[in-house]
């Protein structure tokens, strides 16, 4: 894989903005000479050519560097929770102020057996089996860049039933085997009720079986949220009103296309591209998820069911599940499209600073490297922006925040001056005129 050089001229405002990020979120580690070995791993995860594993970013003939970083890595039992938590803190207060919350899957194929989680399973991103580990990244998403602050590995069932596996790579008691999905919704929930962040909404894609314990789930917390779903999802509508019988039940591909008289048209640009494109949306109210094995659940809240038409394709081909559907539509698709610009910021900073490259057998060490590659991600990000601004302050334009409801005791960012929204300040009802939204 081709690694990306940072340029010479940016590494003066990188090295300034690794300095502020070791002040601003290591308080939680009180000794000194840990917080300078988190200084020189951040150092070697941006300016390290090729893959940064400990021994390529202690350099040759550094045996004594290489044994302490091992030891801080994998060994040493400080807690990365507070440090990630500080890191988003740190986002929620800076320029990049997210409009969402959303789950990045991260597959890293393995050649061995002994890498924590690793093991022979089928990943839906590759579509096929692979011996690989399966972990997710909670990122911190604007229109003009996005962070990754929160990480789950997810552990097949012989590394929590096998005990001696388990000890050897040190992973807690509390930790269980569930599927990708459950531990990205449960990170999401411990983010929401302890990290004290503004309530943002959770974009993800969850397929079938998982969504209705998703959709309860977020629904205990209040949790706005935007799933991404197959079109063969059944979904259950109607069933109001003398004239409309029910509720029925049909593909979440066959109801939107049967609405493709209201559609809208929405002009976009395309994150990472300067060409425009156009996307033909509509929406339907729904009930509820049915699952394969219970009856249709009571609606605890209001669903919408928001499907696109991409390009010059004759069938919908997206879909989106929300709870948010208050929103206009034009807004409801840019932050479904806000996966596009965390896959560009994964393979653009977050892949070059080394997030796949941890080469050590212990959950703790994954863990550990995995925070301090989102600290090099950031100071990439924010070094370069830093670079571009005479003033350091915002780069680009908020969309503006999520108006969910209010949370007791969770602190609301401090109330700055902010340019406008550039999406429609009113909803557009399908039918409407004018049928056309701008996004830019």
């Amino acid at each position: 894989m081709a690694r990306v050089v940072l340029p010479e001229e940016s590494t003066k405002e990188i090295s300034e903005s690794i300095d502020e990020l070791i002040s601003l979120l290591f308080d939680s580690l009180r000794r000194r000479d840990q917080r300078n070995w988190a200084r020189v791993y951040l150092h070697g995860l941006v300016r390290t050519k090729g893959k940064k594993t400990i021994r390529n970013i202690a350099g040759t003939g550094a045996s004594s560097v290489e044994q302490s970083l091992q030891q801080f890595i994998s060994k040493s039992p400080w807690d990365w929770t507070p440090v990630r938590r500080s890191l988003a803190q740190h986002l929620e207060r800076t320029a990049q102020r997210p409009l969402a919350w959303v789950l990045q899957p991260m597959v890293i194929e393995k050649a061995g057996d002994r890498s924590v989680g690793v093991g022979r399973q089928f990943v839906p991103q590759l579509g096929r089996t692979a011996n690989c580990q399966q972990a997710s990244g909670i990122w911190l998403a604007s229109s003009e860049a996005s962070f990754p602050v929160e990480w789950t590995l997810t552990l097949p069932g012989p590394w929590t039933s096998e005990l001696l596996r388990r000890r050897r790579a040190g992973i807690p008691d509390t930790a269980r085997s569930l599927t990708p999905a459950q531990d990205a919704v449960h990170a999401v929930q411990r983010m929401a009720a302890t990290w004290q962040l503004q309530r943002r909404p959770v974009v993800m894609e969850v397929a079938n079986s998982d969504l209705p314990q998703s959709i309860e789930s977020f629904a205990l917390q209040d949790i706005p949220f935007v799933f991404k779903v197959d079109g063969s999802l059944p979904v259950s509508f109607g069933g109001a009103g003398r004239h409309k019988p029910g509720p029925h039940t049909a593909p979440a591909r066959e109801l939107i296309d049967s609405l493709r008289s209201q559609r809208r048209v929405v002009e976009w640009t395309r994150h990472g591209r300067s060409e425009g494109a156009v996307t033909l949306l509509t929406a339907a109210s729904i009930l509820a998820t049915p699952g394969e094995d219970r009856p249709v659940p009571a609606p605890t809240t209001p669903l919408l069911l928001l499907g696109a038409w991409t390009e010059a394709a004759l069938l919908p081909s997206e879909f989106w599940i929300t709870n948010i559907g208050d929103r206009p539509l034009a807004q409801l698709f840019l932050l479904a499209k806000l996966t596009d610009r965390v896959s560009l910021d994964f393979a653009g900073t977050c892949e070059p600073v080394g997030i796949r490259d941890f080469e050590g057998r212990s959950f703790r060490g994954w863990h550990h490297h995995a925070t301090l590659a989102s600290v090099a991600h950031a100071a990439r990000l924010l070094g370069a922006s830093r670079d571009r601004l005479p003033d350091g302050g915002p780069a680009g334009r908020s969309l503006g925040d999520y108006a969910g409801p209010a949370r007791t005791g969770v602190p609301r960012p401090a109330a700055a001056a902010r340019p406008p929204a550039v999406l429609p300040p009113r909803p557009l009802i399908p039918g409407q005129t004018p049928r056309r939204a701008f996004i830019r």
